[in-house]
């Protein structure tokens, strides 16, 4: 799945367009490196974001298989570290 998609299928982004543009803007990185939007994560992948208030990191747990998942099963998709 597409780094786009998934941090607004996970809920991390609430929209996939916003999530573009948090990637074409430099901010998103999976594991240290500068991601495109293009770039397709994994189970076990580091994703960090870099808002103006500080970093976040979050590792991926699962991959959602619909479009979007409920906020109460967040934490089975990924994990804030």
């Amino acid at each position: 799945m597409r780094v786009d998609k998934w941090l607004a299928a996970v809920n991390v982004i609430k929209r996939r367009t916003i999530a573009s543009d948090m990637v074409k803007s430099g901010v998103v990185y999976v594991n240290g490196m500068k991601a495109k939007a293009s770039k397709n994560v994994a189970v076990g992948d580091k994703i960090t974001i870099e808002y103006l208030k500080g970093a976040k990191e979050f590792e991926v747990l699962q991959i959602p298989t619909t479009k979007t998942i409920p906020k109460s099963q967040k934490e089975l998709f990924v994990k804030e570290l």
